[in-house]
């Protein structure tokens, strides 16, 4: 089955202004959809607010309109282009989303004669509106969190009392986990279930159990009108439930899921992702896992393409919206080409021979007063990918990456808080955790009182002691005593010249550490990111550096 020939003309709804939470990534999904539709001859039409966008570049589309995103300007561009015959609403993150849904509700695309592609009103609906999502992973089978919906302040406090606390109050159609909170004595009940009341468009909010400790995951999902589905990515946060995913470190592929239970959730997701009626196109899956038991529950399911998205089409070169808007005009996934060795078919899984570390960006020295503990509603301003290796070059080269002094997983020269502070310090999620997870390892604390205070995975506790050793080991030595063996180790652990400099006990200049190890031949290596770890020749792959 080829694509519907009678989709001729596209209007793409984009995102808006950036805002914590959207940003840039809907902006490389939107400018990949209108590529993607444009190769196959289709007229593409877009709307943003947003002119600082690439998506609006008059080359982007066929014709752009800066109007403010409203039903109004949606009504002037259908009345101005009566060519068009559909509405691609998943490129656009929530705000597109949650706009084609309104004007679906007030018969704009029905007066019109536009019909939705990729995603049907449905399938938004049962997604976003929290009750019939917990009803429908109920009827198919998926374990949720007791939870109950309450549209007052009343209804919610008796909902409070049933679940216990602590509570997680989670609002419907909302982004970045906007509204969200989570609820740890009772005095805060009011404020928290008022203010996620507030920030619901419908006034609705789910009055959940809090699952503290338990393992958060998300996977990356592609599904055609034929009910082929794959999995893209599985993504796993460094962070246990109770920071929202833009906020968490993430690590693809996941580190620490045995197979079994790997296998549990693929089969979940794809469950999840078939139950929601006409949707073809990308999806993400967020699933909580008991660490002691691998019970798994599905957390949320969103039916567009999702900021993670961004993040998982670079990880794997996998190019998830400029797929998924092929997916929506009635390709099937086996009919489409991998793009990067173009001679496979799309419809397969990459495999990844890298580590990839996605780690958030905050700017609350910006934000004088502003509380930097990290919880349910999105606060970072951006965020940084970085390839390696192994985990720990990935996470060092992340850290190196934010622009904000650290030189690795390290602040060096700085007073370090005694062991007893920082267990303390590391109980509550801030931006600087990891860090500080650091110090208190260097500070002699185990890497069990560290698990205990902060309820990470052991797995990424010792990865971070491996750390640690090395950086003691390199505190023995001068620019002249520093075996070849030792600096060989710790490039391909992820430490920079720089960063090795300042840990050696006398002052050493990089250039000299430079021209060391070049002489002894240590320099960087090329690997590539093409889909399926070399299996295929790769035609248009990417590349990242590492050390051998």
């Amino acid at each position: 089955m080829p694509k519907d020939n009678s989709i001729k003309s596209v209007l793409i709804v984009g995102s808006g202004p950036i805002v914590i939470g959207q940003a840039c990534e809907f902006d490389y999904s939107g400018s990949q959809a209108a590529r993607s539709l444009r190769e196959e001859g289709i007229e593409v039409i877009l709307i943003n607010s947003n002119p600082a966008t690439i998506m609006t570049d008059p080359m982007m589309a066929d014709r752009v309109y800066l109007l403010p995103l409203t039903i109004e300007s949606i009504e002037e561009i259908l009345e101005q282009n009566p060519q068009i015959d559909s509405v691609l609403p998943t490129m656009g993150g929530q705000t597109a989303l949650n706009l084609c849904k309104e004007a679906d509700e007030l018969g704009v695309w029905e007066k019109f004669n536009v019909k939705m592609i990729g995603v049907d009103v449905k399938a938004i609906d049962t997604a976003e509106d929290r009750e019939k999502f917990r009803q429908l992973m109920v009827k198919i089978g998926v374990g949720v969190a007791p939870s109950k919906v309450a549209n007052s302040l009343l209804e919610g406090k008796e909902f409070a009392q049933e679940i216990g606390i602590p509570l997680v109050i989670r609002p419907s159609f909302t982004l970045g986990g906007s509204g969200g909170s989570i609820v740890f004595h009772k005095d805060e009940l009011d404020s928290a279930l008022e203010r996620g009341l507030q920030a619901s468009p419908m006034h609705e909010v789910l009055v959940e159990k809090a699952l503290m400790g338990w393992k958060e995951f998300e996977l990356e999902l592609l599904r055609d009108k034929n009910d082929n589905v794959v999995i893209i990515c599985t993504v796993e946060n460094f962070d246990p439930m109770g920071v929202h995913t833009g906020d968490s470190i993430t690590v693809a592929p996941a580190m620490t899921l045995s197979d079994t239970a790997f296998q549990n959730m693929r089969n979940m997701a794809i469950k999840m992702m078939r139950s929601l009626g006409n949707f073809a196109g990308g999806c993400n899956v967020q699933f909580a896992m008991n660490p002691e038991t691998e019970e798994i529950i599905s957390v949320e399911i969103n039916p567009r393409v999702s900021r993670s998205s961004a993040l998982a089409s670079k990880a794997t070169g996998y190019p998830i919206a400029k797929i998924a808007a092929k997916l929506a005009i009635g390709y099937t996934l086996d009919e489409l080409k991998n793009q990067i060795t173009q001679t496979t078919s799309a419809y397969f899984e990459p495999a990844l021979d890298y580590v990839i570390v996605k780690m958030p960006r905050w700017n609350f020295d910006k934000f004088k007063g502003a509380d930097d503990r990290l919880g349910l509603q999105m606060k970072s301003v951006g965020e940084v990918m970085s390839i390696g290796r192994s985990f720990t070059e990935a996470i060092q080269k992340a850290c190196q990456s934010l622009e904000n002094n650290a030189v690795g997983l390290g602040y060096y020269g700085q007073s370090v808080k005694h062991a007893e502070e920082l267990i303390e310090y590391i109980k509550v999620p801030k931006w600087d955790r990891i860090f500080r997870i650091k110090d208190a390892l260097m500070a002699g604390v185990s890497v069990k009182t560290i698990v205990e205070a902060t309820k990470i995975d052991r797995w990424f506790i010792y990865q971070i002691q491996d750390i640690v050793n090395m950086e003691r080991e390199l505190m023995k030595h001068d620019m002249q005593s520093i075996t070849k063996e030792l600096l060989r180790e710790a490039k391909r652990m992820g430490f920079s010249d720089e960063q090795i400099c300042r840990i050696m006990k006398e002052d050493a200049s990089e250039d000299e550490l430079y021209e060391k190890r070049k002489a002894w031949g240590i320099t960087r290596v090329y690997k590539m990111v093409d889909t399926c770890s070399a299996e295929f020749e790769a035609k248009t792959p990417y590349y990242y550096s590492t050390f051998e």
